[in-house]
């Protein structure tokens, strides 16, 4: 399965939309381009396998896979990127502002209940992330 996130980048973040076969699942919030720099900036565009991940902090979230230059990229709840994110991805219900959105939590709920069970089979899930 393809996941596709068409990003809108801003000097104070940036703004996407994930799909699958041109359905909407998600919008997105993320840090700003900042070249890649670890910690403060969202990763390159690119296309990554996606893997499930648990944490106490996150509970289940997703692990981009072979990001570049960067370690840990997740997809997990988040609704301000500069306060609350360090390069990862988090999905949102609403955009609410740039790098801003709601309803994290529920939003993740949409995107893991539709890539959880392909994962659990063993079935290969990829994001390709590009400007919109």
């Amino acid at each position: 399965m393809l996941l596709v996130l068409h990003r809108i980048y801003f000097p104070e973040g940036t703004l996407g939309l994930l799909q699958k076969d041109g359905d909407n699942i998600c919008y997105t919030i993320e840090l700003p381009w900042l070249n890649n720099r670890r910690m403060v900036s969202c990763i390159p565009e690119g296309k990554y396998i996606l893997k499930k991940r648990f944490s106490k902090k996150f509970g289940w979230h997703i692990h981009l896979i072979d990001v570049p230059g960067r370690q840990f990229i997740l997809i997990h709840p988040a609704n301000d990127a500069k306060k609350e994110l360090l390069g990862c991805i988090a999905p949102v219900s609403n955009c609410t502002g740039i790098g801003k959105g709601n309803y994290s939590r529920k939003a993740l709920k949409k995107l893991t209940d539709l890539v959880f069970p392909l994962l659990d089979k063993n079935t290969e899930v990829e994001l390709l992330i590009t400007s919109a």
